[in-house]
């Protein structure tokens, strides 16, 4: 695990370049989990990999291989001292001619999120029942590799250019056989106080299958005003497509009274063990998932000549990212961003 690490910008003729890096962008947790703690994380999360494996082995394009997919994802989550919180966002598409909300819309969805870990694939399985796109050298990874393609994970070669067709096929294929797949079109990881553009490519898959693009805003937070919040004391169940939770213990507003955490992030040169071992040392730590209603193009917009779908695209990713970047920031955050 200590070799797994991003390859050099450099090596990808199409990839963005984030600016983040662990010596610029990482903070010093508010509570440091002890010895124990730490050891009994890893022992957990090595457990639930391993038995995972007959599971993934076995799996195959099962009816239920979305939702056992999720409830091991949280499983695994819960193992590394990660909780889970989700929350609505509100769409306002001021008006647009172009686009609308389908907020109540069951079905298959293109999900599309910001980048931050690789703790992001195993958030959103988590709470959809979906097949996450994933980097190629995920699925060379030992034991890894082997669960993500038992759970139906698509993967995508991200220095080959010539490979996006294929992959952009093979997302609709499943978006019309009636299955979710999330994507993470930034096309890196960001540390979780910014974000990058939205790449409109994968958005093509959308268009291609007639499914909506749900936008989901992935951010972490930490310390003692996340303890008892709104999901510690929740129990999980799964709805349509979507993990929902009902929770025993809510407090209002204890999510954002937390600390934007950057502990999880996985950027620049950093190495998937070093990631781990911060997940595991950190105490309180919470993936917050802000789920945005589903958007859909209007009229002829989304059909046309190889013009009007890269407009509609365009579109997409614009509105997509846009919400996002509500999700990630609290006004007064925004106001300091700027």
């Amino acid at each position: 695990m200590s070799g797994v690490a991003h390859p050099p910008a450099a090596s990808s003729a199409w990839l963005p370049v984030s600016p983040c890096a662990p010596d610029v962008c990482l903070r010093t947790q508010a509570r440091t989990a002890g010895p124990l703690r730490r050891a009994a994380r890893l022992t957990g999360a090595a457990a639930v990999l391993l038995a995972g494996l007959p599971i993934a082995l076995t799996l195959g394009r099962t009816a239920r291989r979305g939702a056992i997919t999720a409830r091991w994802s949280r499983l695994l989550l819960r193992a590394l001292g990660v909780t889970i919180v989700t929350r609505r966002g509100f769409s306002c598409l001021g008006g647009s001619a172009r686009a609308r909300a389908v907020p109540e819309e069951d079905g298959p969805a293109l999900v599309v999120g910001n980048h931050v870990s690789w703790l992001d694939p195993l958030i959103i399985t988590a709470t959809f029942a979906c097949r996450p796109l994933a980097k190629a050298e995920v699925g060379r990874w030992p034991i890894v590799g082997t669960l993500a393609a038992g759970g139906g994970a698509l993967f995508i070669d991200r220095d080959r250019l010539s490979a996006l067709p294929g992959v952009v096929a093979a997302m609709t294929a499943a978006l019309r056989g009636g299955e979710s797949v999330a994507a993470f079109p930034e096309g890196t990881t960001w540390c979780g106080r910014g974000m990058g553009r939205f790449r409109p490519a994968m958005f093509q898959a959308a268009l291609d299958a007639g499914v909506p693009v749900r936008p989901v805003a992935l951010r972490f937070l930490e310390g003692t005003a996340v303890h008892g919040g709104t999901a510690v004391h929740g129990k999980t169940g799964v709805q349509g497509n979507t993990a929902v939770q009902e929770n025993t213990a809510v407090q209002e507003n204890t999510a954002e009274r937390a600390a934007l955490s950057t502990r999880p992030s996985y950027v620049g040169d950093d190495t998937l063990l070093a990631s781990v071992l911060r997940i595991v040392a950190t105490r309180d730590l919470v993936a917050e998932v802000t789920i945005f209603p589903a958007v859909r193009l209007n009229g002829s917009i989304a059909l046309g000549g190889r013009a009007h779908r890269a407009e509609a695209r365009a579109v997409l990713a614009r509105i997509a990212e846009a919400q996002v970047r509500t999700g990630l920031f609290e006004p007064a955050e925004q106001v300091a961003a700027a």
